[in-house]
């Protein structure tokens, strides 16, 4: 079916239709049959659970993959789009989720490569840094051109790949879940240099699984699920709650239902913790905190603040100085005795911030997976020998209920889509029966569905008496889960704050190194 989106006169040619778009890899279908039409200058939000078919179907209208059938129309012309420079030719520009940009090259060469107009460098950095400065005013994108990627944050990071695009004169501007980053303050100027994009004539397509981001700055949303195009309707018609059900096909619980916390002893306890990394800079600055049984600790921050550095001294993979015990005993923090099995073997499970990394191996079977870190059970050894019936035993168990899709532990973990392989690290660690759950990123980039499950899970955790400390740049995330909520910025502590006594905006401030000046802090 064909989908009308906007707020332009149905007379107006589409910016961009998609006729019967599909696309196969092997026996799973990505894309059915998908037609989908968005008018010029306006803000057109996908969303979808993972899996859905959003990323194929954008690969396509940029070029990185061939659509098995189907036809795309810019501004009412058929296209061919084989390749990204086509799609760049065609006036299409696409903002990725992770930035494509050479760290030690200054802005201005960023925004050059690829498109330099000759074999002398000197005559295209002289037009890009006027040209920057024009549209830097034009759209509120100020950056400094001689600035290191590397020195800049991301927000700016994020503004140079917006204006790489439209300096290559795009109309068209694909942005890929691109708040995930973002401070509050930065995500809502970013929303502002949407608006005077789209006030210019640009379209935007905004792949997002943020309800609240959709409900904000879109025209139009588009629905998908397992690979079909539900639904298109005018944002203002429609709701989060009923946006969700489209996405899942069942209704959705959009907030944490959980009961007040009954905290008891201090679990986890941490005093003046520093981390130098082996470049010397100071990742963590005299971080000092504690977690009781009962509660959630939730950890704000923008990523690269010192959290990853955190999570992983405790984890034991990285060093530090300074004190931390687990139920009253000393944890070895110089790396003599610290490691990741000692640390388990003193109760503490571990959930990493980038599971394809550093929670599974991406090429074995679910089944070894859910063993990695748990070699030496007893339950998982017959005589000298691992017992793999045991374990894929197991595993089973763990992927009924954990609700893993598809129910198949011999499918490999890259086979799984993001939220069913955060599920099968959740479960490896849960169901250890942990006194501490460390937890990095528990949603990052998880379907709606999998979120409301995933809670639900770390609250029956706490509510069984574990302590569980929370870190997330999700703010949302961190101010409906956790009982307490400590912000981090530049390595340091800013505060704590009860979450009924807070909002995103103070946390923000707090997260940009600036202390809530509303809220009173409460000592760590």
């Amino acid at each position: 079916m064909t989908m009308e989106t906007g707020g332009q006169p149905s007379t107006a040619a589409p910016a961009i239709e998609l006729k019967g778009i599909s696309k196969s890899f092997g026996p799973v279908q990505a894309n059915k049959d998908i037609s989908i039409r968005v008018m010029p200058g306006t803000i057109h939000g996908i969303i979808g659970e993972n899996g859905a078919g959003k990323s194929t179907l954008m690969s396509i209208l940029y070029g990185f993959y061939k659509a098995d059938k189907g036809e795309i129309f810019i501004s009412g012309q058929k296209t061919t789009i084989p390749d990204s420079q086509a799609a760049i030719a065609a006036g299409i520009g696409m903002v990725f989720q992770h930035f494509k940009l050479v760290e030690n090259f200054t802005v201005l060469e960023n925004v050059v490569l690829g498109a330099e107009d000759g074999a002398f460098l000197g005559p295209s950095l002289a037009k890009a840094r006027s040209e920057l400065t024009e549209l830097a005013r034009e759209y509120e994108l100020n950056v400094d051109p001689d600035a290191l990627i590397e020195e800049i944050g991301v927000g700016m990071q994020q503004r140079v790949e917006i204006l790489k695009a439209l300096y290559r004169q795009a109309d068209i501007l694909i942005l890929d879940e691109p708040t995930g980053v973002l401070t509050p303050a930065e995500a809502d100027h970013l929303f502002r240099i949407l608006d005077g994009l789209k006030a210019q004539g640009k379209t935007i397509i905004l792949i997002t699984h943020k309800l609240r981001e959709i409900m904000e700055v879109t025209d139009t949303v588009s629905v998908m699920r397992r690979g079909e195009m539900t639904a298109t309707v005018k944002t203002k018609d429609t709701s989060p709650t009923e946006l969700a059900e489209l996405m899942v096909g069942r209704k959705v619980l959009l907030r944490v239902d959980k009961k007040p916390a009954k905290p008891g002893e201090t679990v986890l306890d941490v005093q003046n913790l520093s981390v130098t990394d082996d470049k010397g800079v100071e990742r963590l600055k005299g971080v000092s905190l504690n977690v009781r049984a009962g509660e959630i600790l939730g950890i704000a921050g923008v990523a690269g603040n010192g959290q990853s550095e955190l999570l992983e001294v405790l984890g034991g993979i990285q060093t530090a100085t300074g004190s931390v015990t687990v139920n009253g005993q000393p944890l070895d923090l110089t790396g003599k005795l610290s490691d990741a099995k000692s640390r388990r073997a003193r109760g503490i499970a571990h959930v990493p911030e980038d599971r394809q990394r550093e929670g599974l191996i991406m090429d074995f079977k679910a089944w070894e997976n859910t063993a990695f870190g748990y070699h030496d059970d007893p339950a998982y050894q017959s005589g000298i020998l691992m017992n793999n019936h045991a374990i894929r035993e197991d595993t089973e168990g763990k992927i009924e209920r954990f609700d893993v899709r598809p129910a198949d532990c011999h499918l490999a973990a890259k086979s799984f889509s993001g939220g069913n392989q955060q599920k099968i690290v959740l479960a490896r660690e849960i169901e250890r029966n942990p006194d501490l759950l460390l937890v990095g990123q528990p949603t990052r980039g998880v379907d709606i569905g999998a979120i409301e499950f995933i809670h639900q899970r770390i609250v029956e955790l706490r509510d069984q008496g574990k302590a569980i400390l929370l870190v997330s740049v999700e703010l949302e995330e961190i101010l409906s889960l956790s009982d307490r909520i400590a912000v981090i910025f530049d390595g340091k502590l800013m505060g704590e704050r009860m979450p009924n006594a807070t909002d995103e905006k103070e946390l923000g401030l707090m997260m940009a190194g600036m202390s809530g000046a509303n809220s009173e802090e409460v000592a760590l």
